[in-house]
């Protein structure tokens, strides 16, 4: 067993507002490798995209960050990394998926967070890391669960910034 793979596969964090999710985002960015897929779940207004955006602004977007709902997709090419945020909740069938050539955007490279992921199943590639947004009063639960070795490490690697964040 490696050092990695002994490490606990899921980690879950109290997110007080929306900055608690932004930064979330942007401990996220700080250890993100290259080809990660990761799959954010949630209701409606949960901060799946509230999330990316911490995220992007931490590697250097400065624009508006929205949910791609109705473009499917939005890249970004930041700080020498390829990002791709899908949002698939106005997917009627997953074979749309191939219209718009979603295999092509699993290339090793791109880093992927694709919400409503359950929408696309059969069409998107076993995901490293799952991040559930969960309400909790006034503010947000992320439970965040590792799916493969990539993900394990990444939560390994992330582990200390969320303890010094959220304590």
């Amino acid at each position: 067993m490696t050092a990695a793979s002994s490490m606990p596969a899921e980690f879950t964090v109290k997110l007080t507002d929306v900055d608690d999710t932004e930064r979330l985002g942007a401990v996220l960015a700080a250890s993100l490798p290259d080809g990660i897929v990761v799959f954010l779940q949630g209701q409606l207004g949960a901060g799946k995209t509230c999330l990316v955006r911490g995220l992007l602004r931490a590697l250097g977007h400065k624009g508006a960050v929205k949910s791609p709902t109705y473009t499917l997709l939005e890249e970004y090419s930041l700080a020498g990394r390829e990002i791709i945020h899908f949002d698939l909740y106005r997917l009627t069938d997953p074979e749309e998926l191939d219209l718009i050539g979603i295999r092509d955007y699993f290339n090793g490279k791109a880093c992927c967070f694709i919400e409503w992921p359950q929408r696309g199943e059969g069409y998107l590639p076993v995901e490293d890391l799952v991040i559930q947004l969960s309400v909790d009063g006034n503010g947000r639960l992320a439970r965040i669960s590792a799916r493969s070795e990539t993900g394990v490490i990444l939560l390994q690697s992330i582990q200390p910034g969320l303890g010094q964040q959220f304590g």
